[in-house]
């Protein structure tokens, strides 16, 4: 699952570039099931779904370093429990030296691996089968605050959330196509006038769509 989206775009590039380095661990290398390499059994208590096995995991951690005082790297586990994936949160993360996550599947993992883990997070409230895809949204958000990764750095400053708002909208050549018209404070040469009026866009489409947002960051909606 995850050698296509780590391997292109951004992520890609940045691993080419040697700005990041990202390895994915099969679980099933720690499995003390030698026939089938099964790394989930059923819940205790009785219910759906399985649980990941205390021991593969755990030895899974001791050999990349959770168990070490020094070096040790920051750990995540992606679950509907944790704490809600945002920007911020990512910028925080971004300055770790090393962070490993960890992938739940279906019920997630044995809670009496929860002492090694540093940060639950969860992407949404909503369900899916496993952690994979959460991991991926949290490598991707992180990697592209890696210095260098992007090309211009005022495009991560002005990406939505970043600011604290929502961004402004974006038009491309060319200035008339089927009748709509590009702004014509964009095509007047004015930088002034443009930050103006990228600013008041932010703002209305914030208190539009996200004015939660709004509230948090404390700024005034005056459009005028």
């Amino acid at each position: 699952m995850f050698e296509g989206p780590f391997s292109s775009s951004l992520v890609g590039r940045a691993q080419e570039a040697g700005r990041v380095v990202v390895r994915i661990h099969d679980l099933r290398k720690w499995s003390d099931d030698t026939r089938h390499s099964k790394v989930d059994d059923r819940p205790y208590g009785g219910g759906a779904g399985m649980v990941i096995k205390p021991e593969p995991l755990y030895r899974a951690l001791k050999d990349l370093g959770v168990m070490k005082n020094r070096a040790k790297p920051w750990v995540v586990f992606m679950s509907p429990q944790g704490v809600k994936f945002d920007q911020k949160t990512a910028e925080k993360l971004v300055k770790k030296k090393r962070i490993l996550l960890i992938c739940g599947h279906y019920e997630g993992i044995d809670e009496r691996l929860m002492s090694w883990v540093d940060q639950e997070i969860s992407i949404g409230d909503y369900v899916l089968t496993g952690g994979e895809l959460p991991a991926m949204v949290v490598t991707d958000t992180i990697v592209r605050l890696v210095p260098g990764v992007v090309g211009d750095p005022l495009s991560l400053e002005r990406d939505s959330f970043s600011s604290g708002i929502l961004d402004y909208p974006h038009y491309t050549r060319p200035s008339l196509w089927r009748g709509k018209k590009v702004p014509a404070v964009l095509l007047s040469g004015n930088h002034a006038d443009i930050e103006k009026w990228r600013r008041q866009e932010a703002v209305r489409r914030t208190k539009a769509r996200r004015p939660d947002l709004l509230k948090q960051a404390g700024r005034k909606t005056d459009l005028n």
